[in-house]
């Protein structure tokens, strides 16, 4: 017969007050020690008998989520999840393949597709979430599973694109450099679409957790961000997901369950840069056009890796109404992929990107903005002027706002006095069509740096000299530019091929 005492019942008692279960938050160290910070518990599992329980910091991004085990938890401090909140049941990917709810093409009742990796609509997204000390950058624009969107659509910040009101200047500014700025007869835009991959999305308990804990392409070996949908057991010969390695082949992209069939498949492979056509190339930088219907396998596989670091976008299975612009870089063993970017072959809202992606070990080098810089001289090139869906990822909107401030910034300094002295005058659409960067993009990014001002009955663009000398130390960190005389390219008339 076991004897239990006072004090060893109560021993027990509070071992199992503290049980953690799915759905409690709990304050989780962060991983480089600096504070705790709350999380909500998602999943747990053991290893060796020691069980690790997958956190979400709160108002953090999904990407800094990770298995942490109990000593980084204070469990005195645990809040057990609400009653009335249920947690939606587990379900395998191979089961919902199995039940046929895999995404197919989202071209249903005539509805407008967007960009297989999207880039979401309206104005700019809101502030970027808060990073925990050493997070890492970079640039994404997002996709997100087909399941369970056609009923549901994306909220859009309401973000005006007029100037602001007038107000009585008793003073005249005493800026370094001004402006005037002319009002056009025209002003304001159409809201963008609510279909397509401006549908929100929703997230279970299975996509909201990464899926792969590393993947090998290259000479790199990448951790990623987010959930991707590869295949299982029941569409491949070997159970990718929840391995601990993924392995692709970098040149076309091809994933497989080890290092030796990925020797064995570079043995094999033919491949030493993207298919499709090479449209630029200066120095070691080159760029790649890849239509999505002659390209079906790699355009797919291109999104499916992409996934693993953008979020909040639909992954399409249907790639033909699309266009991928694939950046690499060149040595003496092929072409390697840095970045890329997609977009519509027919858009009624002049998209010029619908997706974007600097990989994680070629970020904060300059090449997001050289994708940028390059989606524009694709729209010069077709004499339109084009913006990113929206709303923005975090990262993508600084990097758009980023290129956007220097570019405009650019062509204001660069404008001189006319013949009797007077200041230069510039429109909003002027500066529109010089830089082919939309007009409601022109107006948010003037009032996002305070440049517009109402004096004397005229809207005038006023520059101080700690911004004129901010934006030269920026530009002279801007190594790589694009050479519009190194591109060969031609637009293409899409409305008159049918089918693309």
């Amino acid at each position: 017969m076991k004897i239990f005492t006072a004090g060893s019942i109560m021993t027990i008692m509070a071992e199992a007050q503290i049980e953690l279960t799915e759905g409690c938050r709990i304050p989780v160290l962060l991983s480089n020690g600096d504070g705790w910070h709350m999380a909500e518990v998602l999943s747990k599992k053991e290893i060796n008998g020691k069980p690790l329980y997958y956190i979400h910091f709160d108002d953090y991004n999904k990407r800094l989520d990770e298995w942490v085990p109990e000593e980084r938890m204070d469990l005195t401090r645990m809040e057990q999840p609400k009653k009335d909140v249920k947690t939606p049941k587990k379900e395998s990917f191979t089961s919902k393949l199995a039940n046929g709810s895999r995404p197919a093409s989202p071209v249903e009742n005539g509805s407008s597709t967007s960009g297989m990796l999207g880039l979401g609509g309206g104005g700019f997204s809101p502030a970027p979430s808060p990073l925990p000390p050493g997070a890492g950058g970079g640039m994404g624009g997002g996709m997100n599973k087909k399941n369970s969107l056609n009923n549901r659509k994306r909220k859009l910040e309401d973000d005006s694109h007029r100037f602001p009101p007038p107000c009585k200047a008793s003073v005249e500014p005493n800026p370094s450099f001004s402006i005037e700025l002319k009002t056009d007869s025209q002003d304001g835009g159409l809201m963008p679409r609510q279909t397509g991959s401006m549908v929100a999305h929703h997230d279970d308990v299975v996509t909201r957790m990464k899926n792969i804990e590393l993947i090998e392409i290259g000479k790199w070996r990448i951790r990623p961000w987010y959930f991707s949908p590869y295949p299982q057991v029941s569409l491949l010969d070997c159970s990718v997901a929840f391995n601990a390695i993924l392995y692709l082949c970098e040149y076309c992209l091809k994933y497989v369950k080890s290092s030796k069939c990925l020797e064995r498949h570079l043995a094999k492979c033919l491949h030493r840069h993207p298919p499709g056509n090479e449209i630029y190339r200066k120095t070691n930088i080159s760029f790649f056009e890849i239509d999505g219907r002659k390209n079906k396998v790699y355009a797919q596989n291109l999104c499916l890796l992409a996934k693993l670091f953008l979020d909040h976008k639909t992954l399409y299975y249907d790639t033909d109404p699309f266009l991928f612009y694939v950046m690499c870089e060149q040595d003496v063993r092929g072409y390697h992929m840095v970045g890329f970017f997609s977009k519509e072959k027919e858009s009624t809202e002049d998209y010029n990107v619908a997706c974007i992606l600097t990989l994680p070990p070629y970020q904060r080098k300059g090449y997001g903005k050289l994708l940028i810089e390059f989606s524009y001289e694709l729209s010069k090139v077709e004499c339109k002027t084009g913006s990113p869906e929206k709303p923005l990822s975090d990262l993508g909107l600084l990097s758009y706002r980023s290129y956007w401030s220097q570019t405009i910034l650019e062509i204001l300094l660069n404008m001189k006095p006319n013949e009797q002295g007077e200041r230069p005058a510039i429109t909003i659409n002027e500066l529109s069509e010089r830089t082919s960067i939309k007009k409601e993009d022109v107006v948010s990014t003037l009032q996002h740096l305070n440049l517009i001002n109402y004096y004397k009955g005229q809207y005038i663009i006023t520059l101080s000299a700690e911004q004129i000398e901010a934006h030269n130390r920026a530009m002279s960190k801007r190594g790589v530019r694009i050479d519009p005389k190194c591109l060969h390219w031609q637009s293409k008339d899409w409305s008159r091929r049918g089918k693309w």
